[in-house]
C-alpha cells in the first residue's frame, strides 16, 4: 500500500513540484489550497501524513493543526514555516506538529523528514537489548560491543550504524536511507561517509574484513546485515 500524503499549500507551483517528487518516491498525493479544505480533506481522506503550510487562506495552518490533532491525534503533521517565524515553529510543535521545515527548503530535506516521521509513527518492533552474532555481542542499552569477550571500541556513529543494521536484519538499506536514519537530515555528509563507516565496522567485527559474512554489499542498492 502506498502512503498517502496530503499537501496543504496555496502556492500552485510548490504543490506541483512537491507532487512530482512525492509521486516519484512512490507516494499517493492529494492536495488542498486553503486551510478549511485542507482540514476537510484530512478528516475525510485519512492521509498517512500532512504537509501543512502555516500561512494559509481561510484558516491558518496553526488552526488546522490544532483542530486536526484534536480529532485525529495520530495523523502526523510536518509544518512549513517562513524563515524567521520562530514563534510559528514553537506554537506548531506545542499544538502537536511532529516536525517543521523552514522555507526555502530543499526537497531532499523534506523527503528525509517525511520518511523519518512515517517510520517513527509506524512503531516497528524494538531491537533486542542484547544481540549476538558469531563471536560478537552487542548491548544496545549500554552501547557496548564485545568480541570474544573483549570490549571493541566503536565511535558513536559506528555504534548507531550497527544498531540500525541489527534493527533491520536482511533488509537492503540504501546509503541515502542510512544517512537519513543514522546521520540525520541536517548537514548531509556524502554517501562516501557511509562506506567509510562500513569499512571500519568490518575491520572491527568481521573474521575476514575482505570477505565479509555479516555486513554485505548489495551492488547498486546499498548494504544488508545478515548476522
Amino acid at each position: 500500500m502506498k502512503n498517502k500524503i496530503l499537501i496543504v499549500e496555496d502556492e500552485p507551483a510548490m504543490v506541483a513540484g512537491l507532487r512530482d517528487n512525492f509521486e516519484y518516491e512512490g507516494y499517493e498525493v492529494i492536495s488542498a489550497e486553503d486551510g478549511v479544505t485542507g482540514l476537510e480533506r484530512a478528516l475525510a481522506d485519512n492521509p498517512d501524513l500532512v504537509v501543512l503550510d502555516v500561512m494559509m487562506p481561510r484558516m491558518s495552518g496553526l488552526d488546522v493543526c490544532k483542530q486536526l490533532k484534536a480529532k485525529r491525534p495520530s495523523v502526523p503533521i510536518i509544518m512549513l514555516t517562513a524563515r524567521g517565524q520562530e514563534i510559528d515553529k514553537v506554537v506548531g510543535l506545542e499544538l502537536g506538529a511532529d516536525d517543521y521545515v523552514t522555507k526555502p527548503f530543499s526537497v531532499r530535506e523534506l523527503m528525509a523528514r517525511v520518511k523519518a516521521v512515517l517510520r517513527r509513527v509506524s512503531s516497528p518492533a524494538p531491537a533486542p537489548e542484547v544481540y549476538r552474532f558469531s563471536d560478537v555481542e552487542v548491548n544496545i542499552r549500554s552501547n557496548e560491543v564485545r568480541r570474544n569477550g573483549n570490549v571493541i571500541d566503536l565511535s558513536a556513529k559506528e555504534f548507531a550504524l550497527l544498531a540500525y543494521f541489527i534493527a533491520h536484519p536482511v533488509e537492503i538499506l540504501s546509503r541515502d536511507r542510512l544517512l537519513d536514519e543514522v546521520w540525520g537530515y541536517e548537514n548531509y555528509p556524502t554517501t562516501r561517509t557511509v562506506d567509510t563507516h562500513i569499512v571500519h565496522l568490518r575491520q572491527k567485527l568481521e573474521p575476514n574484513p575482505e570477505e565479509p559474512r555479516f555486513i554485505l554489499t548489495v551492488h547498486g542498492s546499498g548494504y544488508k546485515f545478515v548476522g
